[in-house]
C-alpha cells in the first residue's frame, strides 16, 4: 500500500519500489493507471531504448522505463525534487548504471535523439506545444496534459486516454 506522499513502480526489476512525492507546487506524479496504460502501449522490454523524462518530478515515468530496461535521462529543474531523485537513484539497485539525473531545463534536453520522450510538465506552466515542438527528433512522444492535443508535424496519434482531468497521448513518428 502506498501513502499519499509516494507512488510505486508497477513493473520491471524495481516493481513495488516506492518513490517519494514531495509536496511542491505543480508536482503531480503520473498515477498507477496512467503508467500501467502507457507501458502496456509500449513493448514490455525497453532494453536498448534511450528515454528522456523531460520534467521528471517524482521520477515515476522515467524510473518505470528504466525498471523495464531503458537507459533514462531524468531532467528536473527544482532543486528539492532533484535531490530526492538523486537519493532514489542511489537506493534502487543498479539504477546508477542506467539512470542519469540532469538538474536543468527539460525543454533544452528535448532537442536530443531519443527513442521515447516523456512529457509531463506542471499543468500550470502551459508549455505543452513548446515541448511537443522541441521533441520532434524522438521516435515516440508521450504527453500528459489537461486537454487533448493534436500530434506534432511528422507524428500520428498512436493512443489516447482520458483519465479524470488528464489526457494521456502517445504519438508515433510517421514512417
Amino acid at each position: 500500500m502506498t501513502k499519499p506522499g509516494e507512488v510505486r513502480i508497477i513493473g520491471g526489476v524495481w516493481r513495488r519500489s516506492k518513490l517519494p512525492v514531495l509536496n511542491l507546487p505543480g508536482l503531480r506524479p503520473s498515477g498507477d493507471r496512467l503508467r500501467e496504460t502507457l507501458f502496456n502501449w509500449l513493448p514490455h522490454d525497453l532494453s536498448g531504448w534511450r528515454v528522456l523524462d523531460a520534467f521528471a518530478g517524482s521520477g515515476a515515468l522515467g524510473l518505470e522505463a528504466a525498471s523495464r530496461g531503458a537507459t533514462v535521462h531524468l531532467v528536473e529543474r527544482e532543486p528539492k525534487a532533484a535531490a530526492s531523485l538523486k537519493q532514489v537513484i542511489a537506493r534502487l539497485q543498479g539504477a546508477s548504471d542506467r539512470v542519469t539525473l540532469i538538474v536543468g531545463d527539460g525543454f533544452a534536453a528535448l532537442a536530443g535523439r531519443w527513442d521515447l520522450v516523456l512529457i509531463d510538465p506542471p499543468f500550470e506552466a502551459n508549455g505543452f506545444a513548446k515541448a511537443l515542438s522541441a521533441a520532434a527528433g524522438a521516435g515516440w512522444i508521450y504527453l500528459e496534459a489537461p486537454a487533448a492535443f493534436e500530434p506534432p508535424a511528422g507524428y500520428r496519434l498512436h493512443r489516447h486516454l482520458k483519465a479524470g482531468a488528464v489526457h494521456a497521448h502517445l504519438f508515433a513518428r510517421d514512417n
